[in-house]
């Protein structure tokens, strides 16, 4: 991450990054398929499907997939990440890196996917469900863009929730 923020994502070269890490080229490429994957990481997408699949299927697609998500953000491993320097690094890499908001966007569809399938196992229409899980992903990707973007000392989980939970008129 330092050298993608000194010198910038596009003029840093794998091999520099490589070297950095103290691997080889092709080493680099056996852990991450691509530069992008080094900034663009998302682990939680089973447990977010979890999140949201156990939600009370008497909701709607909508208030699942928000709740659902909201819940998963509260794990320590979720809490950790949204308090760690690197995240807000990487965050604010994307926001300002083509390349890397596309990576985002991309990764970010691999968690819409994970939502809708949760959503449709719970008996929400093809539709309806990504419907919602595109919402959601909007939404969050949205908030923490704007985020990393800005000078704001804001906990980014407290963002992510109260900005996904007014999407169902949810104030809490």
């Amino acid at each position: 991450m330092q050298l993608f923020t000194e010198q910038g994502f596009d003029a840093t070269p794998v091999a520099a990054v490589a070297a950095a890490a103290g691997v080889s080229h092709m080493t680099f490429f056996r852990h991450f398929p691509t530069k992008e994957s080094v900034v663009v990481v998302d682990v939680f997408d089973p447990a977010i499907a979890a999140a949201v699949a156990a939600q009370p299927r008497s909701s709607t697609p909508l208030a699942r997939a928000v709740r659902g998500l909201a819940a998963a953000m509260d794990s320590p491993e979720a809490l950790a990440e949204f308090a760690s320097v690197e995240f807000r690094q990487r965050v604010a890499l994307a926001a300002s890196t083509t390349s890397l908001r596309a990576a985002l966007w991309a990764s970010g569809r691999e968690t819409e996917d994970a939502v809708a399938h949760a959503l449709i196992d719970g008996a929400a229409s093809v539709e309806d469900a990504r419907a919602a899980a595109g919402a959601l992903l909007g939404a969050a990707t949205a908030v923490l863009l704007s985020w990393a973007s800005g000078p704001s000392d804001a906990d980014p989980s407290a963002l992510l929730k109260t900005g996904l939970l007014g999407l169902i008129g949810d104030p809490s």
